[in-house]
């Protein structure tokens, strides 16, 4: 362990070879932080780090540095998110510095979700820099100690450095060539989009050790439980870079109404169950969306309790 890079639960986790388990926590569009209090309960010592999505789909939330500093006080580790469509690169470096000071030690690069598909479509993007280039600049801060214009950094942030990859978007071809390149940029870890099509994914995942990717960077899968099958039709059909397979939508409209979401939360332990044990893959990053209060129980019936602690 005298090597980590950021000293992260998260990292510590991973490099001691255990299969990682994280979580998602949206902030509340508002600042009504008691029940963000509430949900960070429901998600303590039952996964090894929650992200803190920022401004997710483009959406005005509370903001995820302000939400991953009351997680720090609140002693769960955040995996703090940050989108580069609403900074340019001087919000970004300080915002990084800010979050380092506050006990932050994960930070996801994203590129986020464009406005248009927010609640304020008019406003303007930054999109600066991309999210490669976020990644490549957090890696420049933490091991060379430099800003982005080579300024040296007095105490630079050392972070756990994460990025997103979806194995299903258009062009599929593509999609392992772009994982790569993200790995190439400093990504130490990697959380997948939500995957529903298992075969897909399977392949995704053969290429990627094919090409030696997963001796890179630690790769989490991405799941979340279906709760009702108009659910599963809206992230079929409204959701951009979604696969979910029609056999799928049939399992979930072969169970009688009120027995959806527990086949939701089969089809998810199943596939946790797979992932356990497929070369390649270091853990699940668990997006509940607003189940926070189901997490728990997710995990037990999956076998992933007690979580492991390393000092």
């Amino acid at each position: 362990m005298d090597d980590l890079k950021s000293g992260s639960n998260l990292e510590k986790v991973l490099k001691a070879g255990h299969f990682a388990f994280t979580g998602e926590c949206g902030p509340p569009k508002g600042a009504n932080v008691e029940h963000l209090r509430e949900k960070f309960r429901h998600l303590k010592g039952v996964v090894d780090a929650v992200n803190v999505t920022d401004n997710q789909t483009a959406v005005v939330h509370l903001s995820s540095w302000a939400a991953s500093a009351i997680m720090v006080q609140e002693g769960v580790e955040p995996n703090f998110q940050m989108v580069c469509r609403d900074r340019n690169r001087l919000a970004m470096q300080s915002d990084i510095l800010g979050v380092y000071t506050m006990g932050v030690r994960n930070m996801l690069c994203l590129s986020g979700d464009h406005q248009k598909f927010g609640n304020h479509p008019q406003a303007k993007n930054v999109y600066d820099i991309d999210s490669m280039q976020l990644i490549s600049l957090v890696k420049k801060m933490r091991d060379e100690g430099k800003f982005f214009n080579d300024d040296p950094i007095d105490v630079p942030p050392r972070l756990f450095i994460g990025a997103a990859s979806n194995p299903f978007a258009e062009p599929y071809e593509f999609r392992v060539y772009r994982l790569a390149k993200k790995i190439a940029a400093g990504a130490d870890f990697v959380q997948t989009q939500c995957i529903y099509n298992m075969e897909r994914f399977r392949e995704f995942i053969r290429q990627a050790n094919d090409m030696g990717l997963t001796e890179k960077c630690y790769i989490l899968a991405g799941v979340t439980p279906m709760k009702s099958v108009g659910m599963a039709n809206y992230m079929a059909k409204q959701v951009p870079g979604m696969d979910v397979p029609e056999s799928l939508i049939k399992r979930l409209k072969g169970v009688e109404k009120n027995k959806v979401a527990e086949e939701g939360i089969r089809f998810c332990l199943e596939q946790i169950e797979e992932f356990k044990t497929m070369k390649g893959v270091a853990g699940v990053h668990l997006m509940a969306i607003e189940w926070e209060h189901r997490v728990p129980e997710i995990a037990e019936r999956a076998g992933l309790l007690p979580r492991p602690v390393i000092e």
